[in-house]
C-alpha cells in the first residue's frame, strides 16, 4: 500500500521519530531470548548493529528485567520496547503482577543471582519503578548514541 505524503517539511517540524515493540505473555510465561531477540531487532533498525555496545548492553537489561518479571512475578506479563529518536533513547518497560519492587543487594562475588539491578543501574540514565493495578511496571531508559551525520 502507497501512502500520499504531505507538504515536504523542514526537519525541524518533523516529529520524532519512534519505533515500538509490544509482547505480552500469558501465565506460562515468554521466551527471554525472544525478548532479546526483538531489542536487537529494534536497535539494528535504527541503526546499532548488533555487535555495537549499546545493543549488547540493552539485550542484557531487556533479559535481566523480562528474567525478574517471570521469576518472580506469578501470572501474566508484558513487553514494550520504544526508540525515540530525538533525544536517541531506548525506552524498556516491562509489567508483571507482582507488587513487590525489586531491590538492590548488597553486591557480593560469591553470591549466584542478585546482580542483574546493578547492572541496570550502570546501563541505564533511569530506572522508575510504578504500582500498577495487579502488579508493577519497572522502567529503564537507555541513552543512545546519535548516527553519524
Amino acid at each position: 500500500m502507497v501512502i500520499p505524503l504531505r507538504k515536504q517539511a523542514t526537519d525541524e517540524h518533523r516529529p520524532a521519530a519512534v519505533l515500538r515493540y509490544g509482547a505480552v505473555w500469558a501465565a506460562d510465561g515468554t521466551s527471554v531470548t525472544d525478548a532479546r531477540n526483538a531489542a536487537r531487532t529494534l536497535l539494528a533498525r535504527a541503526g546499532n548493529p548488533p555487535h555495537h555496545q549499546i545493543s549488547q548492553d540493552a539485550q542484557i537489561v531487556v533479559s535481566e528485567l523480562v528474567t525478574n518479571a517471570l521469576r518472580h512475578a506469578p501470572g501474566p506479563g508484558g513487553l514494550l520496547l520504544k526508540m525515540h529518536s530525538s533525544p536517541a533513547r531506548l525506552r524498556i518497560t516491562v509489567r508483571d503482577t507482582s507488587r513487590a519492587a525489586p531491590r538492590l543487594r548488597v553486591p557480593d562475588p560469591h553470591r549466584i543471582g542478585g546482580h542483574g539491578l546493578r547492572l541496570i543501574s550502570r546501563l541505564c540514565s533511569r530506572f522508575h519503578i510504578s504500582p500498577r493495578d495487579g502488579g508493577k511496571q519497572v522502567t529503564a531508559e537507555m541513552l543512545l548514541p546519535q548516527p553519524a551525520l
